[in-house]
This record gives C-alpha cells, structure tokens and sequence, in this order.
C-alpha cells in the first residue's frame, strides 16, 4: 500500500516529464549532426529543416550500424567486468523506505584508472584509433537510442518477474512503471548492481572516454591540439575523476537512493550523458580556438576552484554522515538536527540533518558551484553559437527541478524536522536569492 501512494504521488510529475523526454530521445542525434556538420549553429539548422522538410530531417537521421554496436559491447562488456571482477571495500548505502540496507563494492577509482590507460594505451601503441569513435558518434547515439530502451524493457520485465529487493512494486499503470521504473536497486545476481552500472561505469565513465576522444581527433585533424579544448577537456576529466573519488557518497543520492531504475534514469545516464554531457568540447572538436595562456588559466583555475567547492560540500556530508556527527566542520563541531521518520513497515528511525559548512549556506548548495564548474568548460568556446551552452541550461533546469523534488521527498519524510531545518537554513540553492 505504501509503495502504491508513493507511485501515485509521482504519476503528476513523471506525466509532465514524459512529454520532456520524448522530446529529448528525438532530439539527440539532430542535435549531434548540428554540433558536428552545422558548426554548432542552431540557427543552421532551423533553416536546413525549413528547406529540406522532414525528408531532409530523416535523412541526416543515422542509422545504427555493425560498428556502432561493435563499439557499444565492447566498452559496456569492458565496464561491466571491471565492475564485477576488480578488488573493493565493502560500502553500505542508506536505509531504503522498505528497510532495507544495500551493499556496494567500491571499486570505481581503479575502474576509472584502468579505463583511461587501457583507452589511452591502445591508441599509443597503434591498437586501436579512438578518431572511429568520434567518427561514427551518430550511428552510436542511435544504437544507444534504441539499445537503451530495450534495456529498460528488460527492467520493466524483471521488476515484475523477479524482483531484487521488497523496495519494488507498481503503481498500476504500464506506461508510469516503465517510465518511473518497478525497483528501486535492481540487481544481476546478488553482485552486479544495474544503477551503479548505468549511472556510473556506463554514463559517467563515457563522460571521460569522449573528452580523450575529442582531443586525438583534434589532434589527427589539425596536428595540435588546442587550448581551449584542453582546457575544457581537462576540466570535465578533473569532475569525473572527483565524481569516481566521491563514488561511495554518490550512492547516498537522490539518483540511487530515490529514483527507481527506469527510462526516466536509465535513458540519461545511457544516452543524454553520453551525447549532451560531453556536447562542450564535441564541438571544440571543429573549432580550434585559440584562448591564449592568460584567459586559459583563468578559465581553467576558476573551473577547478568550483569543482574543488563542489567536492568539498559532498565530502563534509560524507564525513558527517559515516561519523555521525562526530567530527569537525571549519574546524569546529557541527551544528545538526536528529530527525525522525517512519520506515513503510512501521519502524522508527532517526537521521541526523547537517546545518554547519556548505550546508549552512543553503540546503543543496553544491549545485551552485556544480553549474558553475559546467560553464567553465563551456566558456573555451566562446560565444559564437548559443548550443554548446545547451548543457549548461539543461543542468541548471534539472538541478533547480532536483532539489525541489528533494525538498517534498524530505518534507513528507520528515515532516516537523524539516520545517525546523529550513528554519535553520533558510534558502533552497542560492543564498539570499532563492
């Protein structure tokens, strides 16, 4: 019963997001075919669309090949050993709403290692030419399209079939469960987590295999590679490589620990990371600007700066949490409030919300220099074309649209605690503005 109120609650917001979501599987290998042939131009192609109808629409479509999928199984079947096979620490998650307590194996720094020199050797030694990659990147987008519904046909499946855990269920309607998802930490076996697959060793850890490959195409295209896409591509490498440091505190997140394994995740970690995360420095790709050393270091040391910001809230919160209470933030004991809750079977339990550091400044703070850190690796392309700046905008709608929905899961989770801490810490993400 308790599953099925909370599915109902979200039927409003996932119906909204669908129609968003539609729009998006359409628009990803136009957007790739704009930012590769059209010079990044959105205005181009409007007027090629307006020429050429939608004969021309579905021509400049691709159309997966041998290749794509070739190169798609061969990475994902690479990440996945990695994923199972490599040495870890045993990393406990939070107390789901059933209760119940997931374990991880955290093996993602090594992942992260062992993925960029294998990829980096076999282009030194002549095995293989990450330029195929970028070649054929929009008959990939499309095989990810597609694969990646069908893999979340597969979900829909499973969660009704054979369930992982009793954080399962439906909310009654086909479409809401495949979009939302059936389970909440779907597994193969009891080992190969699927989330930590699809958000982490598939999604993220493309994120930096397609900067290295932006930068030897450029290379092979030009004979150099140029600062600005150095300077992008250093600054994305540097967020994924905190990202996979932070791994464990990730799977305390509202991706992991509340959204349900289905299109709505899935899809974006399979397909939108891969195609608009990495979209900054695609575009570079064509388009060698030349900064200079001053404006590099700029860019590059004020990215840097917002990441560091960025890791730095999540790792007070990770201290705070796996010492429950007990440590130093800014050099002093924190501030905090014990909060109860009622588990869906009945149980009492208590969480400790943090109120000292970053997290005094506002409730999801880290968001701030998060988007931040995303529009300095976009700035290496100037202002020419307003697309490559796509990504900024979309991350700031979905990390605007995400702690709202955090404030209501948490609102409903703890009720009178969470009026008192938003009492404490008054603004949602930008201090004295909102």
């Amino acid at each position: 019963m308790a599953v099925e109120v909370e599915m109902r609650r979200r039927n409003t917001p996932v119906r909204r997001r669908m129609g968003v979501f539609i729009l998006l599987w359409s628009h990803t290998p136009p957007w790739w075919y704009t930012m590769v042939h059209l010079d990044g131009s959105a205005s181009q192609f409007w007027d090629f669309c307006k020429q050429q109808g939608l004969q021309g629409f579905l021509r400049i479509f691709p159309k997966p090949t041998l290749i794509a999928w070739k190169l798609i199984a061969s990475y994902a079947a690479f990440e996945a050993a990695l994923q199972l096979l490599l040495p870890g620490g045993r990393v406990t998650g939070p107390v789901s709403p059933a209760g119940n307590i997931p374990v991880y194996k955290a093996n993602g720094v090594l992942a992260y290692f062992i993925t960029l020199t294998t990829y980096i050797a076999i282009w030194w030694f002549g095995l293989f030419n990450p330029a195929i990659v970028y070649d054929h990147l929009g008959e990939i987008f499309s095989a990810l399209i597609i694969g990646s519904f069908i893999f979340c046909i597969f979900l829909y499946i499973k969660g009704h079939v054979s369930p992982s855990s009793t954080d399962s269920g439906s909310s009654g309607n086909a479409i809401i469960d495949f979009y939302w998802g059936m389970e909440l930490y779907p597994r193969i076996g009891k080992n190969f987590d699927i989330k930590v697959f699809t958000n982490c060793r598939f999604g993220m850890m493309s994120w930096a295999v397609l900067a290295v490959t932006y930068c030897i195409k450029q290379y092979e295209e030009y004979g150099r590679v140029a600062d600005s896409m150095l300077v992008s591509s250093i600054l994305m490498l540097v967020y994924v490589t905190k990202f996979f440091l932070w791994e464990s505190g990730y799977w305390n997140t509202m991706d992991i620990a509340h959204d349900r394994a289905g299109f709505y995740i899935c899809w974006g970690c399979l397909v939108w990371v891969p195609s608009v995360y990495t979209s900054p420095a695609m575009y570079l790709v064509r388009h060698p600007i030349s900064l200079g050393l001053e404006l590099s270091l700029g860019i590059l040391i004020a990215g840097i700066v917002c990441i560091f910001i960025n890791y730095d809230c999540d790792r007070q919160r990770q201290l705070f949490r796996k010492t429950n209470g007990n440590c130093l933030i800014w050099g002093r004991p924190p501030s905090k409030i014990e909060a109860w809750y009622e588990t869906t079977s009945g149980e009492k339990k208590s969480n400790l919300l943090l109120t000292s550091g970053w997290w005094s400044v506002s409730r999801h703070f880290h968001y701030v220099p998060e988007i931040l850190a995303a529009f300095f690796w976009t700035l290496p392309g100037l202002f020419n074309h307003f697309l490559p700046y796509f990504y900024v905008i979309f991350l700031t709608i979905l990390l605007f649209d995400r702690a709202q929905r955090d404030d209501q899961r948490c609102r409903a989770k703890y009720g009178k605690y969470w009026d008192m801490y938003c009492k404490q810490v008054k603004y949602n993400i930008i201090p004295g503005i909102y």
